[in-house]
């Protein structure tokens, strides 16, 4: 016969009350008793309460009390001259007493789980005077337990992982279930685990609840997850025992147990010979079944013919190998390349070595497809030389361009006139031959940079275009001049041979050997008497003074005419002039003034000489605005100035 719950635990508690009787598990008192416990006079009989601890199963689920126990004193003769009180935890309210037989009851039902036990304290009064008849005692009702508490997993549900490729018996994780039930009695919290769904392919231990693999060689790329029900039963397993379960979901964790391979042996690809360099040709991708770093791989090209003109790298985030251009293509030179490509994984795990090596060949055919190309110079740039004097017409140089396409369309040339606004340069349309169109001179544009532009007469939309530097060459079409405007002066007291300018010369023209100027006076002035010149034979020439002493009242500008030649072929000459002024100077040579009408007055002269000289002119000015015809102011003053002036003499 089976029993459920409820019948099970009335079944334990009318166990436990038989025992509890029959075992003295009630308070009872045993007493010799001569005399009542208060008497008149000193003297009394000894009394003791001999306690016993009550006990009372949990959960008790009748209509009736339940009963605990019974208090009795051995005064008690059952006259009904005794009652009994009762005090303490749960006194009249969870715990009543029959006042005149002592028996305890219980009018709830009691979980050990929230209180385990009870103190109260018990007293046997006399009715009538309502004193104690026996000393108050203390005792203990303790709620037996009964396993109404299934174990329960606070922690899960759980989630777990493990790599995969896992030996038999590698720890995934421990799992922990708690029962409320008292662990100290019996059997009710004592709980043992089981595994409800998860095998064959991973097992728990009994005792520990640690959940480990049973199955080796587990596969992520086959199944990566796994939902796994486990049991806590108490009563260590038994008929009877309640349990709680909980869910456990475990992860296989990739390792690289899995080489790349390529879902083809061989690839195509068709690009066109105009493709730039740098320019993505295809790409290619090698399966790896693996995750994150375990499928990372690096491609290289490790055979073939297109080694050097095209490389692979990997596209991080997709492990793509991209195969670009390194050289640009040319179809009229090579219509195909063929490339040997591995794939390899970046990071290996020598567990998995014996499993072959972990790397995969794949073979990559790329077809060079032929485009309209514009024509091509021979030559990227062209260095043509003529001279400044050629005449219009003169031819300077050809350039050549071809159509690179098997049709080989015939090719005209023209020049871009935006290089060559001036329109000093033609080209025949049919030879490329460059000639001059108008007079050049080196001097105002040394260097032409000029485009010509190759037209295919098949299709004039194809153009290429060849760049021509034309370098003018000079000739000595200009004369040497001054190398600036000189500001010459000599001084008054200038002593003969004293050097009062250095001069140079300059030439627009550009000799091969550079400058020679030859410096010298032309003939008119070669016999002057005042200055001389000096050739230094260094492109520079000297005017010196030839005689004592200038004075500018007598003449304070000289004009120099110097003549300079040049070495070229044939040399040219110009004559330049010198212009010197005649200038007062300080005592260290430096001129103080050029001013041919300025006038310093002789040494020596005194201040009252000066105060007159001013008093006659002031006097003058003024007699001049004022015309009296008795009285001739003006000659009379004029001659009064000039004796003054020469009967002055020093202090």
């Amino acid at each position: 016969m089976k029993l459920g719950k409820v019948e099970f635990c009335h079944f334990l508690q009318i166990l436990s009350l038989f025992l509890c009787l029959s075992g003295m598990n009630q308070a009872e008192i045993t007493r010799s008793r001569s005399k009542p416990y208060f008497q008149s006079g000193r003297t009394r009989t000894k009394r003791s309460w001999v306690w016993n601890q009550f006990f009372v199963l949990e959960e008790y689920m009748g209509t009736d009390p339940l009963y605990v126990g019974k208090l009795h004193s051995d005064v008690d003769k059952g006259d009904g001259s005794i009652k009994y009180i009762l005090s303490g935890e749960g006194a009249s309210s969870i715990f009543i007493i029959d006042e005149n037989t002592g028996d305890i009851h219980a009018t709830k039902r009691l979980d050990r789980e929230e209180q385990a036990y009870y103190t109260l304290r018990a007293q046997a009064l006399d009715r009538l005077t309502n004193k104690p008849v026996e000393p108050e005692s203390e005792f203990v009702i303790k709620i037996q337990d009964i396993n109404d508490n299934e174990p329960k997993f606070l922690d899960g549900p759980y989630t777990a992982g493990v790599p995969e490729m896992s030996p038999v018996g590698t720890s995934v994780v421990q799992v922990t279930a708690t029962d409320a039930d008292d662990p100290t009695y019996g059997n009710s919290a004592r709980v043992v685990y089981s595994i409800l769904q998860g095998q064959p392919y991973f097992s728990v231990e009994p005792k520990t609840g640690v959940i480990k693999t049973a199955l080796p060689n587990m596969d992520r790329e086959a199944k990566d997850q796994y939902l796994l029900v486990i049991q806590a039963k108490d009563m260590v397993g038994q008929n009877g025992g309640l349990s709680g379960t909980t869910s456990v979901t475990v992860t296989l964790t990739d390792v690289n147990d899995n080489p790349p391979r390529f879902p083809r042996r061989s690839y195509q690809y068709n690009v066109p010979e105009s493709l730039p360099v740098a320019s993505v040709v295809a790409r290619i991708k090698a399966a790896d079944a693996d995750v994150g770093p375990n499928a990372e791989m690096e491609y290289k090209i490790v055979d073939g013919d297109g080694l050097g003109v095209f490389k692979v790298s990997v596209d991080k985030d997709t492990q793509e190998g991209i195969i670009t251009i390194q050289k640009e293509l040319d179809f009229e030179a090579k219509t195909s390349y063929t490339l040997r490509i591995e794939a390899a994984n970046m990071h290996v795990d020598p567990r998995f070595l014996s499993l072959g090596p972990f790397s995969d060949m794949t073979t990559v055919k790329i077809i060079v497809e032929d485009v309209d190309e514009p024509p091509v110079f021979t030559s990227r740039l062209y260095s043509m030389v003529v001279s400044e004097a050629a005449k219009v017409g003169t031819i300077i140089g050809t350039v050549a361009a071809h159509d690179p396409d098997a049709s080989n369309s015939p090719v005209r040339y023209s020049i871009d006139r935006n290089t060559d606004l001036e329109r000093y340069f033609n080209i025949d349309a049919n030879s490329g031959v460059i000639t001059t169109a108008k007079s050049l001179d080196r001097e105002t544009n040394a260097v032409h940079n000029i485009t010509v532009l190759a037209m295919e007469s098949q299709n004039p939309a194809q153009i290429g275009r060849g760049y021509v530097a034309i370098t003018i060459l000079d000739i000595n079409d200009n004369a040497p001049e001054f190398a600036m405007e000189y500001e010459t002066t000599v001084c008054e007291n200038a002593q003969p041979g004293q050097v009062i300018q250095k001069i140079s010369a300059i030439d627009k023209d550009d000799p091969p050997n550079g400058h020679q100027f030859y410096f010298s006076l032309t003939a008119e002035a070669a016999n002057n008497h005042n200055f001389t010149l000096q050739d230094n034979k260094d492109n520079t020439a000297t005017v010196l003074t030839k005689r004592n002493g200038f004075r500018r009242q007598e003449q304070s500008v000289f004009y120099l005419p110097i003549f300079i030649v040049d070495s070229g072929s044939p040399s040219l000459s110009s004559t330049n002039t010198l212009t010197i002024r005649v200038c007062d100077c300080d005592a260290d040579g430096i001129a103080q003034t050029c001013n041919a009408e300025a006038y310093i007055l002789p040494a020596g002269l005194s201040t009252g000489a000066l105060i007159a000289i001013l008093a006659c002119v002031l006097t003058l000015l003024g007699m001049s605005s004022f015309s009296y015809p008795s009285f001739p102011f003006n000659a009379s003053w004029q001659k009064i100035c000039a004796y003054k002036l020469q009967h002055s003499s020093p202090p």
